[in-house]
């Protein structure tokens, strides 16, 4: 079977900026901010992309382009044996999680975009007034499960069409449209009373406020930004063609993502301070705050629907890379249709997915470890088994494969690039074999108790 191929690496580019930019950037980035201290975190977080996350990102796509495999495939080509066959698995089935609670917050935004349609998110007099809808709808096991099933079927369908199709075609258009009313956004945020204060917060640090989980939270959530760790860019980097610079289609990857979650923060933000809300509200951070703005600025309804449009789009472009592993790995392991690889990946995640859509409201009192469901199955992801699936990207690219190797692989497509900045040859060689994987280790090592960091 003839594997499918992007068109351009602006296609490329696009389709993993739409993998990297969804709801981990503006729904997720600015409650990990807030919970954290603002600014300090924002600067390790930015540490943990360079040292980290950019160097993961390289070797994973490396892997796919290398190979033209899914990620099982391509961990064995490059391991040469079974168990690297099964870690490959295993970063599958990462991946396949992630949809599972995802697929919840985006299908809860696909439901506000309804509630916008019916003008219900345009009347807020404060803050308070739009929690109380948020507490209200989210806790609709009906509501709640409705908009989860539509956003599931939306991603399904979408999936059907293929790469090119669906998923490129559709991200060349709606990423650069998010941008651009996430824009608006920040221009009227920062025109609200305090919103300097927001400013502050986001760029002003202050150390006291890391704490020592800081550290594991912000390597989750460069993680979690990119779609590491979850066979992800493994399978996207199998769909490119070997030609094109591996470098020149990731930095612009991190550097979008980076932006966007940096202007949703100012979105945000600028809004939680000139309301005087706590800027730790969690996870509720957007949908208590975004409403007010709607309600307060001209044309607000209009500015809503657009907006959230674009986040339901944004969600679905994350959603189904991270259902593509998945499918690529029954495509190619199983010999499956892609319909019928779709099909069943679809469902499976939609089944897997009703506990934690159901932990708001009918089983909110449900826990794991004093976690609601949603938070627990959040928490195994972002925190454990994505940095995982990140090491192990890195310890088989860099010592079982070979750094030589994988470099000589990388100049294809890139030697004009490492010709004008050696450096960055070393800072890739440096990175993807010492500095990366010992900083996820010791950072495992810790958030298992075994040392400690602080």
């Amino acid at each position: 079977m003839k594997r499918e191929q992007w068109k351009t690496r602006i296609g490329f580019i696009w389709a993993a900026v739409g993998s990297a930019v969804g709801l981990g950037n503006i729904w997720r980035f600015p409650y990990v901010v807030g919970d954290n201290g603002g600014a300090a975190f924002i600067l390790l977080y930015l540490l943990c992309l360079a040292l980290v996350g950019f160097p993961v990102l390289i070797a994973e796509t490396l892997t796919g382009r290398t190979t033209q495999k899914s990620p099982s495939d391509a961990f064995y080509s490059f391991g040469k044996s079974k168990l690297w066959k099964k870690l490959g698995l295993m970063t599958i089935i990462t991946g396949f999680l992630v949809t599972t609670f995802y697929g919840v917050i985006a299908g809860m935004t696909l439901g506000y975009l309804f509630e916008s349609l019916k003008g219900s998110l345009t009347h807020f007099a404060s803050t308070s007034d739009a929690l109380n809808f948020y507490t209200t709808v989210s806790s609709n096991s009906s509501w709640i499960l409705l908009a989860y099933a539509t956003f599931s079927l939306l991603s399904v369908l979408i999936l059907y069409t293929g790469v090119k199709k669906g998923i490129e075609s559709g991200n060349k258009i709606m990423m650069p449209l998010l941008f651009v009313v996430l824009l608006i956004l920040v221009a009227k945020g920062l025109t609200l009373e305090r919103a300097s204060e927001g400013l502050k917060f986001l760029f002003s640090p202050d150390w006291k406020e890391l704490s020592p989980s800081s550290i594991i939270k912000a390597l989750g959530q460069a993680f979690f930004a990119l779609s590491l760790g979850q066979g992800t860019m493994v399978t996207y980097g199998s769909y490119l063609s070997k030609k094109e610079s591996l470098p020149g289609t990731c930095v612009p990857i991190t550097l979008f993502g980076t932006a966007v979650s940096i202007l949703s923060g100012i979105a945000i933000f600028s809004i939680v301070f000139s309301a005087g809300l706590p800027a730790s509200a969690g996870p509720s951070l957007m949908f208590q705050t975004l409403p007010v703005v709607f309600s307060q600025m001209t044309g607000g309804y209009f500015l809503a629907v657009a907006f959230l449009v674009l986040l339901v789009i944004a969600g679905i472009t994350s959603q189904i890379s991270a259902l593509e592993p998945l499918i690529a790995y029954f495509i190619d392991d199983k010999r499956w249709t892609r319909k019928k690889a779709v099909t069943v990946a679809g469902l499976s995640s939609f089944i897997f997915g009703i506990p934690s859509a159901l932990s708001f409201g009918l089983w909110k009192n449900v826990t794991i470890f004093g976690l609601s469901i949603f938070d627990a199955i959040s928490f195994l992801c972002v925190n454990i088994l994505i940095p995982v699936g990140g090491l192990l990207a890195l310890i088989l690219v860099g010592w079982r494969y070979g750094i030589h190797k994988a470099i000589k692989h990388l100049e294809e497509g890139t030697q004009k690039l490492f010709n004008r900045f050696g450096f960055f040859k070393w800072y890739l060689k440096i990175g993807i074999k010492y500095v990366a994987p010992t900083l996820i280790f010791l950072i495992l090592l810790d958030l298992l108790g075994i040392i400690k960091l602080h």
